[in-house]
């Protein structure tokens, strides 16, 4: 017999009565051992009873060493001179070994992993594609137990655990593994399907399998699940700089053992993209990430910035605008990682082993941003062009996110520049009203809100308090926020009572929007609250439109909300606004804020304004203390909107800095009346304003006897300055007019403007008040 087959002749008894040197090749027992005995004494087991019916099959046979040997066998019955059964011509070979079926061979042959196991999970078959994966001969597997062939692990005990749920159930399963296996020298990913042999009885006798080598199919899922990931994981904010650490997190680990991310600086501020440069590219690394604690293998911290000269990768990925890939042995990768070792010796260790890195420009717009950087070590796969093209869909995406985050940072350092050029910097000079404010602008992605207040000195001593919000955010919020601011502070100087003021202002906006083209109209829906302090009377008179009331906090330590209407918001029109006039105790606080402060999605807004009102109880060592109070106690950590509090202590003008005389209308009553003024003149030790104020009073008094009605009253306040009041029952206000030279009069009214530091005139509820003041400050 031919060294490739064995064969054993067994008489009918069952005892081999011949042997060949190939059964002794592949059992390991010479023919002076085998022949006598009971061919049952060399089997490892029964033969199947489908092998004994067809007489052929597959049957294990113990080697003379102790092992199992998997062989296929064929009987052929000899016939005795009786016609009988007299034995049987045995051939056998290992399995695969001689195929000559064409089944056989499509088993042998097949480009997949194929085996059949038995109901014990011992090899009994296996494909070249098999032998292959599992990197030794069938016949060193022929009849051994699967766990003894592979590594103790998860996935070792996984496959076997499905190997015999096959058998258990009697039903095909699909199982997928990403798994290495003895002879490859990296993970692979595996469909293996598995199904139950069973014989012509249907008896179940073991188990096949195919397994699919599915790795590009898993890589390419696994790209697409990292970039679904990335579309979720990347933009969660509008800062550039933890963009980039996003952008670091989804690299690292299942796509590179380090990555990081270098923006120019210019992406970092405010500024325009300067003119492209051919020369070295100079980045600043913002982000970088590694599968080691602490990133050693970054050769930039972050923060510093790095010079990349013109044959680099990145260099490269920038100018070409595409990914650029390098591997270990070319020349510009080990010019790359030795220029790495030279700036940072101590990473040396730890950058031993790189082998792949993929240079990506972040490109939005037409415009490169920066570059991210993937760097392979402990992953044995170099990056080919799959990768490539994944790494620029992902730092595209990316890119975009960077520079909606650079667009929104610049956007929000215009709108606040423009937004605190327009709110006081410093609160001009009066003496009704200890004022302290905050203002905050919003954190959120919606940009810089159209929050203001203002403080504006009236006439009389008296001051307005204003605050305000505009719906909206960004640039366009804070321009039509000064648009208002403006309005107001107009409105405020022709000194309408707050009701009157929102109802003109109100009329101002709606001519506003309606001169608008765009779709939005920022102007529609503000809110104002405008309140007038006298602190001669002690009353403070306000009207809202569309704005939370204030909350007032008297001297005896007790907080309220102000009863008042909260009115329409501006740019509605057609309905009215509600004033509310109240009296105030010296020393209390009136707090006026914007809604940011109390109102929230998540928050219920009365909880909030109790808060503010016990907030504003607490006992503080100024009112600039006390804003701080507020706002820890009440806004949220996060804020959503921005927010403006504006804080008013009040004071009074005692009885002995205001004097008040009624005057007759008659021109005789003129001198009385200057020398009443000058007597209280000097009673106050102002003496030196005498002059000036005997001309102001003459000038005035005499104008409201010639040209106004009755009652007429002459009334001085001493405070900050001077001031001089003359009111009478006329609304008909005066305006100075140049006089020509032969008039005898037209002359009064351009004295006192001269003569004085500011003048006016507003109308009351009985006619008009005629006013001017003089600083007390000396001029020399």
């Amino acid at each position: 017999m031919e060294d490739a087959s064995a064969a054993a002749i067994i008489d009918a008894r069952g005892t081999v009565t011949g042997w060949s040197e190939g059964a002794r090749q592949l059992t390991g027992y010479a023919a002076e051992e085998a022949v006598g005995r009971s061919v049952r004494s060399l089997l490892a087991e029964d033969v199947p009873p489908e092998a004994v019916s067809a007489r052929s099959g597959t049957v294990m046979v113990r080697h003379r060493d102790g092992y199992l040997v998997g062989v296929r066998v064929r009987a052929c019955a000899v016939t005795g001179r009786d016609g009988e059964p007299d034995g049987y011509v045995i051939t056998a070979a290992p399995p695969g070994r001689g195929e000559t079926s064409l089944a056989g061979r499509a088993f042998q042959q097949a480009s997949m992993s194929m085996s059949v196991f038995d109901t014990g999970q011992r090899y009994l078959r296996l494909n070249e594609a098999a032998c292959h994966v599992m990197g030794v001969s069938e016949e060193t597997l022929l009849g051994r137990h699967f766990p003894e062939t592979v590594e103790e692990a998860e996935h070792s005990r996984g496959f076997n655990w499905h190997l015999r749920h096959v058998v258990e159930t009697g039903r095909p399963l699909r199982y997928e593994s990403y798994t290495g296996a003895p002879a490859l020298n990296r993970d692979h990913a595996w469909v293996t399907e598995m199904w139950p042999l069973r014989d012509a009885s249907g008896e179940l006798v073991g188990t096949a399998l195919a397994a699919f080598d599915s790795t590009e199919q898993y890589w390419a899922r696994q790209r697409l699940a990292l970039l679904n990931e990335a579309a979720a994981a990347i933009g969660t904010t509008l800062d550039v700089v933890r963009t980039a650490e996003e952008l670091t997190g989804v690299m690292v680990p299942r796509f590179a053992d380090f990555a990081s991310v270098d923006l120019y600086d210019w992406v970092l501020g405010a500024d325009e993209p300067p003119a492209a440069s051919a020369a070295e590219i100079t980045l600043r690394r913002v982000a970088h990430g590694s599968v080691t604690e602490g990133t050693p293998e970054a050769a930039v911290h972050l923060g510093e910035v790095d010079v990349y000269p013109s044959f680099s990768p990145i260099a490269r990925a920038m100018r070409e605008g595409r990914a650029i890939l390098s591997q270990a042995g070319e020349p510009a990768f080990m010019r790359w990682v030795a220029e790495r070792n030279t700036r940072s010796p101590q990473g040396r260790p730890y950058r031993k082993g790189v082998h792949s890195m993929m240079a990506v420009p972040l490109r939005a717009r037409g415009t490169t941003l920066g570059v991210a950087v993937a760097v392979r070590v402990a992953q044995p796969d170099d990056y080919g062009d799959d990768d490539a093209v994944f790494a620029e869909e992902l730092a595209s995406r990316a890119a975009v996110c960077v520079d909606n985050a650079r667009r929104f940072a610049r956007e929000r350092t215009t709108a606040l520049a423009l937004q605190h050029s327009l709110l006081p910097k410093g609160l001009p000079g009066q003496a009704a009203v200890e004022v302290a404010h905050r203002y905050l602008p919003s954190g959120s992605a919606a940009g810089i809100g159209g929050d203001w207040f203002d403080v504006i000195p009236l006439s009389g001593s008296r001051v307005a308090l204003v605050v305000g919000d505009v719906v909206g955010h960004g640039i366009p919020s804070s321009a039509t926020m000064g648009r208002l601011v403006t309005a107001v502070r107009t409105l405020a100087d022709v000194d309408l009572p707050p009701d009157e003021l929102l109802t003109h202002l109100d009329d101002l906006v709606t001519h506003l929007a309606s001169d608008d083209q765009g779709d939005e109209v920022p102007e529609l829906g503000a809110t104002c609250l405008y309140a007038v302090y006298d602190p001669v009377a002690r009353r403070l008179n306000l009207a809202a439109a569309g704005h939370p009331a204030p909350a007032l906090v008297l001297p005896d330590g007790s907080a309220r909300l102000i009863p008042m209407s909260a009115g329409p918001p501006l740019g509605v029109g057609g309905l009215p606004f509600e004033a509310t006039e109240l009296q105030l105790p010296e020393g209390s606080v009136v707090a006026l804020y914007t809604d940011g402060l109390v109102e929230d999605r998540y928050r219920d807004v009365d909880h909030a304004t109790d808060e503010l009102c016990r907030a504003l109880t607490v006992p503080a060592d100024s009112l600039d203390a006390l804003c701080d109070t507020v706002l820890k106690a009440v806004l949220p950590e996060d804020p959503s909107d921005d927010v403006a509090l504006l804080l008013a202590r009040t004071r009074a003008l005692g009885a002995d800095q205001v004097a008040t005389w009624d005057v007759t209308p008659d021109p005789a009553q003129v001198a009385a009346t200057r020398q009443a003024a000058t007597d209280q003149l000097t009673a106050w030790g102002l003496t030196e304003t005498a002059f000036v104020t005997e001309l102001v009073v003459s000038e005035l008094v005499t104008n409201a006897i010639r040209y106004g009605a009755a009652p007429i009253q002459l009334r001085l306040i001493r405070d900050r300055t001077l001031i001089c009041e003359v009111s009478d029952g006329s609304s008909t206000s005066p305006h100075l007019r140049r006089a020509h030279q032969d008039d005898e009069g037209g002359r009064g009214l351009l004295l006192v403007a001269q003569l004085t530091q500011r003048w006016g005139s507003r109308q009351t509820t009985r006619g008009k008040t005629i006013w001017c003041e003089q600083s007390l400050t000396p001029l020399f």
